[in-house]
């Protein structure tokens, strides 16, 4: 009988994290339609790529750094308390920038300050909603939701785009605005309604390092471990020449091509389309032979994509589009090989450790990369600065691509094990 009462409880405890989650999925489309309307209104309004990149960094910077700390908040303190806060704080700052416009007071400095604010609440936001999925899902579905969530949100950030860009052409920029509030409203009354289960006391009494220790600790493993570390090091490498393309697109696409808002959006739909295939083929296929070489491979393919971005005739957007969709593709096929290897390649206890310092290098890299976007951008030019960035990296994964070959060679016997301590002990010197 008492396992029939507690089977009853997570089916209902399930049941209302389904509820959360739908409403969840209405204000992401929310904030996904309001932000491309308001990087687009900066874009058109300024036409600086010195602004463009300022305001990624005001947006990521704060994001960074909360992200960081807000763990331990997040453990202590009730989960729906914090996701209640942050996201009235959201919503209290869309409808500051709603009556700035509405007032005729909107300039663009101000908009990006004000909207940095964002990043500081996602910085409590994201945490938290990972941290309460495994309090409410049971174990046996875990795997499934995380897969359903990703298809769902990739479907969402391709239909965003594309109504904010149908808004724009329709109905004034302030009432676009309105969307992002409109569906807080629908994602708040879950919130309120459902209950999330607390943590038990007994559960926060673990051990707890410090970061420097955790972050020593999985340096240590890295050494350890050559293709995860070649892996993290070409990924990291990789990410910080792709910032200018992630940032700078709508400006090149105004400004490089005379295009318009629905151009921006049918390449972002290409690109967000192309994720979303790339995850049915991950979910599909079981397992990635050579999976080292491919992910090489993909990471090459992936930024000389901004080669052929930069040097698409002008206004052909749908090879911009095709162009967008491959990167797309390829994207989730990289997340899962490099975890895969990860979560084989890493023992267990070791895992948190190594996660924190994988998450610590890939945060620190955006904010660094969206400072200098802007004023490179102003002294060789948009194009230019897409090209540059791609040679490089061509180049780069290459040599780290030799690199990664001969040292994991070195690393492992024929037969894939691990070579005995005092053979591999100048190898890892070396790092």
């Amino acid at each position: 009988m008492g396992k029939i009462t507690e089977n009853l409880a997570n089916q209902h405890t399930f049941n209302n994290y389904l509820f959360f989650w739908v409403g969840q999925l209405f204000s992401v489309l929310g904030s996904s339609i309001s932000h491309f309307a308001i990087i687009w209104w900066i874009t058109e309004t300024t036409g600086s790529t010195l602004l463009l990149s300022l305001s990624s960094f005001l947006y990521v910077l704060p994001m960074t750094i909360v992200v960081a700390l807000s763990g331990v908040i997040i453990d202590k303190w009730n989960r729906k308390t914090i996701l209640v806060v942050v996201d009235s704080l959201q919503a209290y700052v869309m409808l500051l920038v709603i009556i700035i416009f509405n007032l005729g007071g909107a300039n663009p400095i101000l908009i990006i300050a004000i909207m940095s604010l964002l990043g500081i609440f996602q910085g409590f936001h994201i945490p938290t909603l990972s941290a309460i999925v495994p309090t409410m899902v049971p174990k046996d579905k875990l795997s499934r939701i995380n897969g359903i969530n990703f298809l769902f949100r990739s479907f969402i950030q391709i239909i965003g785009p594309v109504i904010g860009a149908l808004l724009f052409s329709i109905v004034p920029f302030e009432i676009i605005l309105w969307i992002d509030p409109l569906t807080f409203i629908v994602a708040f009354i879950p919130l309120l309604v459902i209950k999330v289960p607390k943590i038990k006391k007994e559960a926060l009494a673990i051990k707890k390092n410090s970061f420097l220790e955790d972050f020593k600790d999985g340096v240590h493993t890295l050494k350890s471990i050559p293709e995860v570390f070649m892996m993290l090091l070409i990924s990291m490498f990789i990410n910080f020449l792709l910032v200018p393309v992630n940032i700078l697109m709508p400006y090149f696409i105004r400004y490089n091509h005379s295009g318009d808002a629905s151009n921006l959006a049918f390449v972002i739909a290409f690109m967000n389309g192309g994720m979303l295939l790339g995850a049915l083929v991950t979910s599909i296929k079981k397992e990635w032979k050579h999976a080292l070489f491919i992910y090489f491979g993909l990471e090459f393919i992936l930024i000389m994509n901004s080669s052929l971005i930069a040097l698409t005739p002008f206004r052909l957007f749908l090879l911009m589009g095709i162009v967008a969709g491959i990167t797309g593709i390829t994207i989730p096929i990289l997340n899962t090989i490099y975890l895969t290897i990860m979560q084989l390649k890493v023992p267990a206890d070791k895992m948190g450790r190594l996660s924190s310092l994988d998450w610590a290098i890939s945060s620190a890299i955006v904010p660094i990369a969206a400072i200098v976007t802007g004023p490179l951008s102003e002294a060789i030019g948009t194009t230019n600065l897409f090209l540059s960035c791609s040679i490089i990296g061509m180049l780069i994964t290459l040599i780290m691509w030799r690199i990664a070959h001969t040292r994991v060679n070195n690393h492992y016997n024929k037969n894939g094990v691990q070579k005995p301590r005092e053979e591999t002990t100048s190898l890892i010197a070396e790092y």
